[in-house]
């Protein structure tokens, strides 16, 4: 029974055990080298908190606000392709377990079923992400379903202008099933911020733009108008050879300057990161591999849980920081530090062995 499952390390235990080797390898892996994937998780062991005493710390709201929604914990669920890998109601698993336990899920374009059952599986907020597949017209098509469906905002992902190579999955021969028939990557080759303005516009939709990596390019999107700022390097999965999302969280922090929102994903596996990455200034952050991790373990429940392992996690972390709520975090709560481990996809389970990671 899900409730069985005291610890993430247990969660990513049943979904090793639950997965054959090519689906593990596509929902765990990075591009390449795996250099920006390890350096994501580094930047969070970089960080060390600076705990403060004597606060009555008898009640801790770990809740927030994000686009009018009020979230439990500050974590959506990051948009995944192919979900239906890991459990056969794919997004809809998803959207159900956000829906359940208090969150929003973003709803990746690159994964069944489609947005409009998505949609219909809940009446929970959900945020739809585009890949850009096809010329203006079939822009309308889908942002015009997409606004038709209900989904309460648009999250344009940037940073696949170039199909990664992910050695991992290429090694065990597995490809998933949005690149077994992948759209012309001259779409996403040809993005520009002029595009960018017309999807915008289109929608006219709170918009989210996902993939943000360096200060210079968020303030160009705060001058377009983007309300939110989604800072990621795609979980290490684009580009590599990047600095980690959190190390560049600071230095985007200061050039928005409080004219967007900000969303942070990239190695994120504890309730003590998501504490890091908003004490740094983001509202929220995004989890991929975990609630992959969840779906897979256990479906909707799974992922479910995983999210009340996060909130509990927060919730004992904050009390002995002496913080009662997310809105009290700053960067005085934290400072670097040196890394006491070698950073990997699983180096923050450290009850889990070789084998059971491999």
């Amino acid at each position: 029974m899900p409730k069985d499952f005291l610890t993430v390390t247990e969660i990513v235990r049943a979904a090793r055990k639950n997965l054959e080797q090519g689906p593990w390898d596509y929902l765990v892996g990075g591009s390449d080298s795996e250099t920006t994937l390890r350096r994501n998780r580094l930047g969070f062991d970089r960080i060390a908190f600076r705990p403060r005493i004597l606060v009555d710390v008898t009640n801790i709201d770990t809740s927030t606000t994000f686009l009018g929604h009020k979230l439990r914990i500050p974590v959506l669920l990051a948009p995944i392709g192919s979900l239906q890998t890991f459990t056969p109601e794919g997004g809809a698993a998803a959207s159900k377990a956000a829906a359940e336990f208090g969150t929003v899920h973003v709803l990746s374009s690159a994964t069944q079923p489609d947005l409009e059952v998505t949609a219909a599986a809940t009446t929970a907020p959900k945020i739809f992400q585009l890949y850009v597949a096809g010329d203006d017209k079939w822009i309308e098509d889908i942002v015009g379903r997409v606004v038709k469906s209900g989904y309460k905002a648009l999250a344009l992902t940037v940073d696949t202008a170039q199909y990664s190579r992910r050695e991992r999955p290429i090694l065990s021969r597995y490809l998933s099933a949005s690149r077994r028939t992948p759209a012309d990557p001259k779409w996403r080759a040809g993005i520009t911020w002029d595009m960018m303005d017309r999807i915008k516009k289109v929608a006219g939709l709170p918009f989210l733009l996902k993939g943000v990596q360096t200060p210079e390019d968020a303030a160009i999107a705060v001058q377009h108008g983007v309300e939110v700022i989604w800072v990621s390097n795609h979980g290490g999965r684009q580009l590599d050879h990047v600095q980690g999302s959190v190390e560049v969280l600071p230095e985007i922090v200061q050039a928005v300057a409080g004219r967007a929102r900000i969303v942070m994903d990239g190695g994120i596996q504890r309730g003590t990161d998501i504490i890091k990455a908003v004490a740094l200034g983001a509202d929220a952050v995004a989890i991929g591999r975990l609630q992959g991790y969840g779906l897979a373990a256990n479906g909707v429940a799974g992922a479910v849980r995983v999210l009340e392992i996060l909130e509990e996690e927060m919730r004992i972390a904050m009390g002995l920081m002496g913080v009662t709520s997310v809105s009290q975090l700053s960067p005085a709560y934290v400072t670097k530090a040196e890394p006491v481990m070698f950073p990997h996809e699983m180096s923050q389970f450290a009850n889990m062995t070789e084998g059971q990671i491999r």
